[in-house]
């Protein structure tokens, strides 16, 4: 009977392999899931006799990307199967007696495991191949070999290959690291993780946000001893508890910074107040553009408000301190008749400034907090998952076709459950 020479090897049809095994199993791959896992120990624990080499890159990244399971692993130490740690190891092998396989790993947080020979990930290894891997991979093989030579000189080649895994265990230290680690942060779910996948090269959220640019609004709180001595019409509409900094109109209004974010918000439309404003990734490159020109414009009136915002801040700071020299010499607070003499207009004036400039940010602070933000997220499960999700998201984008990310989305959850 003569075997394809390509194939499919999934977890599944590897444990089938395995539990078939009479002699010898080699096993070198990143790492192991859990049908294969039972099926060495099934072996271990009912077949005495059969040799079993178990060679895994044991990292945490490995177990992330969906090469094989922790669980997988602690079913191999419980039933004292020696495993050795052999970094970096990608490639994928399994000998079962004198029949082998090299096969391509499958990242589950990729794609899913081919199930079918239609889609093959394997290659049947030749007798010849086989015996070779085997003094590579297995101490024990190696030994054999070498002890049955035909010849001195067989034996002496035999021993001259080296060991292309590494003899290292998987000391308990090592364990405990990878394990903790995972347990701090889980890996994700994998089929969900595939099925978010589909819509990452289509939609992305956007989160834009212009802070400190609008001077217009900043008010300071006055100090308690002056807020009630203001009398002067002059100052209704501007002290109340608070003052503004600059008044209504000011040149140093950020009014069309703001028109040209609002502008920027066009690429990321709203899905509504719950599911948030989402752009399209074809745009992003446009967007980026946008908003690189906008922040180099906010640089641009920063350093226009910073020339004129000290002297604005002077300004209004003395004309506040000049409203109230005349009432806080008629009738003085508590605060300064403790802390002054004599009281007289230089020294009253000197007391109000002091106070007003701990009430009063300077113009290099408000000019630091200026910054134009955009924040990027991707498509969560949950926001796929929400029933109003696609529909909103069809009303934003009218001439986007999303019949194939969602049809695709729904693929991949099939594809998970088989």
């Amino acid at each position: 009977m003569t075997h394809a020479l390509l194939t499919s090897l999934s977890d599944r049809k590897a444990a089938t392999l395995v539990s078939r095994a009479q002699n010898r199993v080699v096993y070198a791959a990143p790492g192991i899931h859990a049908g294969t896992a039972a099926a060495l120990v099934e072996l271990k624990n009912n077949r005495a006799g059969v040799s079993i080499t178990v060679s895994l890159d044991f990292d945490e990244r490995t177990l992330r990307m969906g090469y094989g399971t922790l669980a997988a692993v602690d079913k191999l130490r419980e039933a004292d199967i020696d495993i050795t740690h052999s970094p970096g190891f990608r490639a994928a092998i399994l000998i079962v007696d004198d029949e082998g396989w090299s096969f391509t790993p499958t990242a589950l947080y990729l794609e899913v495991e081919p199930q079918s020979d239609e889609t093959p990930n394997a290659i049947r290894l030749s007798n010849g191949q086989v015996r070779e891997l085997l003094l590579r991979l297995c101490p024990s093989a190696r030994e054999q070999a070498i002890a049955a030579a035909a010849s001195p000189g067989e034996a002496s080649r035999l021993s001259s290959i080296s060991l292309e895994v590494s003899e290292l265990p998987i000391f308990d230290v090592h364990y405990e690291e990878v394990k903790s680690a995972l347990e701090a942060a889980p890996p994700v779910k994998f089929d969900v993780a595939r099925q978010v996948r589909v819509f990452e090269p289509y939609l992305q959220y956007v989160e834009i946000k212009l802070t400190g640019a609008a001077i217009q609004k900043h008010k300071v709180a006055l100090p308690k001893s002056l807020q009630q001595l203001a009398t002067s019409k002059e100052l209704k509409d501007r002290l109340r508890t608070t003052f503004d900094l600059v008044e209504k109109g000011s040149s140093l209004s950020s009014k069309d910074m703001d028109e040209k974010v609002a502008k920027l918000r066009l690429f990321t439309p709203s899905l509504g107040e719950r599911l948030g404003r989402v752009m399209l990734k074809s745009a992003r490159p446009l967007f980026d553009k946008r908003l690189d020109e906008l922040k180099a414009e906010l640089a641009t009136f920063q350093d226009r408000v910073k020339q004129e915002l000290q002297t604005k801040l002077d300004d209004s700071r003395d004309l506040v301190a000049d409203h109230f020299l005349p009432i806080a010499l008629v009738s003085p607070p508590d605060e300064l008749v403790a802390r002054v003499h004599p009281i007289n207009a230089e020294t009253v004036k000197r007391w109000l400034q002091r106070e007003l400039e701990k009430a009063f940010p300077t113009a290099d602070k408000l000019i630091h907090e200026m910054r134009l933000d955009a924040q990027f997220k991707d498509v969560t499960w949950e926001t796929l998952n929400d029933p109003d999700f696609g529909e909103a998201l069809k009303k934003a984008f009218p001439h986007v076709d999303w019949e194939k990310p969602f049809h695709d989305y729904k693929a991949a959850g099939e594809a998970s459950k088989t």
